[in-house]
């Protein structure tokens, strides 16, 4: 199961709004095959690995990360692929997180007196999968915050120039970070300051999914000539608006390319929640959150993240003007201050990476 795990890992980025699997086929002690989820729309792990195995299949052992899937989606039932290979067990991680499929595959190879046993290594089968799961469960995306900062907690100056805030090796994993999930979130102030482009740039012929590109802008201010809009070709991009903002606007930039949602709006901003429920229906599992201070912290305010990743560059600006990494709530007692769970610490050369969620247990 640690081998199916590490192969499904490989599927980071491509598979989306499928799960990330692993599977391996094993006989007298033996891998004889071994595959995993590749792109959505292809073989599912469970028959690539059952195609590398061939008839060393036959009376073996199948491993796989995720209950076996027995409903025909964009691909066949996996459940007849055991089958007609022969399989003689099947170690399941998890069982399928979709309510109206979860159980069904193991029900119908227990039936078809096929021995099956799950819960193997659940809890990391879980955790590779925390974006599938919440959205299968909530219909809502994974939510993940990311902020570079200096150690004295700022991402920009007083001016607002952040350029760059952190090394080069720390900006390479949040490029690898974009690639993995479905879309990355703004506010129009940092559109606006930064003119960014907010796709994923790796070095040399390195091939990654573009995310969706979403800002949230109650008057789609945004200009034409904005890299944003410059480039949505290249990446979708999603302009999150009041109902009042100014139609006029809407089909300038629907002519550009871009798509416009208009949900509802007050004093404090966007109703992230309306935001997350429209996102979940387009089949987004996870949603980076990259700015501003303001955006950040209302997610959190919210209760509306689940993951974080700061990088904290060594290097003071010293300037109570600057930049805060968040800003939200006013808050009297340390007590009432926001927990973090399952933290980690990675260097990126002097730069240090912290990352952690915002609830106790896994989805």
């Amino acid at each position: 199961m640690k081998r199916a795990l590490r192969l499904a890992v490989r599927g980071r980025g491509w598979v989306s709004p499928n799960p990330l699997v692993g599977a391996v086929v094993v006989r007298e002690g033996k891998i004889v095959g071994e595959g995993y989820h590749r792109r959505v729309g292809t073989a599912h792990a469970e028959v690539n690995a059952l195609s590398d195995a061939g008839e060393g299949a036959r009376n073996a052992d199948l491993y796989v990360t995720l209950e076996p899937c027995n409903h025909q989606g964009r691909t066949p039932p996996c459940t007849k692929a055991v089958l007609e290979a022969g399989i003689a067990r099947v170690f399941v991680g998890m069982s399928d997180p979709n309510r109206q499929i979860h159980g069904g595959g193991s029900r119908f190879l227990r039936s078809r007196g096929i021995p099956l046993v799950e819960g193997i290594l659940e809890h990391e089968c879980r955790r590779l999968n925390q974006p599938f799961i919440k959205h299968m469960t909530t219909g809502r995306p994974y939510v993940v915050l990311k902020a570079a900062a200096t150690l004295d907690g700022r991402m920009a100056t007083r001016t607002g120039d952040s350029r760059w805030v952190t090394n080069e090796r720390s900006r390479h994993f949040v490029h690898r970070l974009r690639c993995e999930l479905d879309a990355i979130l703004v506010g129009s102030k940092t559109a606006l300051a930064d003119d960014p482009q907010l796709t994923a740039r790796l070095p040399g012929r390195i091939r990654c999914r573009q995310p969706a590109r979403i800002v949230l802008d109650s008057q789609l201010a945004i200009p034409l000539e904005s890299a944003l809009v410059r480039t949505v070709e290249t990446a979708p991009l999603w302009l999150a608006c009041s109902e009042q903002a100014p139609k006029e606007r809407e089909e300038a930039l629907v002519d550009a390319g871009a798509s416009v949602i208009r949900l509802p709006w007050d004093q404090k901003g966007v109703d992230l929640s309306c935001l997350l429920d429209e996102l979940g229906r387009r089949e987004v599992n996870s949603l980076l959150v990259e700015g501003g201070a303001r955006t950040m912290g209302s997610f959190i305010d919210g209760g509306l993240a689940d993951a974080f990743f700061l990088f904290y560059a060594p290097k003071f600006l010293g300037d109570e003007a600057a930049v805060p990494v968040l800003a939200g709530r006013s808050l009297d007692k340390m007590a009432s201050a926001t927990p973090a769970f399952d933290i980690r610490v990675k260097r990126f050369e002097g730069d240090l990476m912290i990352s952690g969620r915002f609830h106790e247990r896994l989805y």
